[in-house]
Parts: structure tokens; sequence; C-alpha cells
């Protein structure tokens, strides 16, 4: 199939059968699949790292629960112990 060029497009031509203009620049297409490629690998890696995050976040709020219920039985119970032995003095 032959092909025309369209002027000042050297990565262009024009197809005579249906008229439509074609990109046939091989070489800007790979290097265009290969950027795409590698933006979406990133784009993949930042949002695995943006869940790591939030699994974080939840397991510190967690932690932070867990240590407070700790602190406050704790003091419950020392005050409760400090409580008795005043009283038996």
């Amino acid at each position: 199939m032959e092909k025309y060029t369209v002027d000042g497009h050297k990565d262009l031509a024009r197809d005579p059968d249906n008229n439509s203009i074609v990109n046939v620049d091989n070489l800007g297409y790979e290097q265009y699949i290969s950027r795409r490629k590698v933006k979406s690998e990133k784009n993949q890696k930042v949002q695995t790292i943006e869940e790591e995050v939030a699994n974080i976040k939840s397991d510190i709020t967690e932690i932070k629960s867990l240590l407070k219920e700790l602190i406050n039985g704790s003091w419950y119970y020392w005050t409760k112990q400090s409580v008795k032995a005043i009283c038996l003095h």
C-alpha cells in the first residue's frame, strides 16, 4: 500500500485508499509505549506505598488505643492498691 507524505510532517502519511492520515513513526510510538509503561509502574508503586502508609497509620492508632487502655487499667489498679495500702496503715 502506497502512502503519501504530509507536507511539513515527516512522521505522518496519507493513506490514498481512505484519505486518512497515519502516523508512520514506529520508533516514536515504541518510545511512547515505553514511557507510558514506566509511568503506569510508578503510579502503581505510589498507590502501593499509600496503601502501606494507611495500614501503618491504622496500626499506630490501634497501638495507641491499646496503650491508653493499658495505662488506664494500670492507673486504676495502682490507685486501688494505694487506697488499700493507705486504709490498712
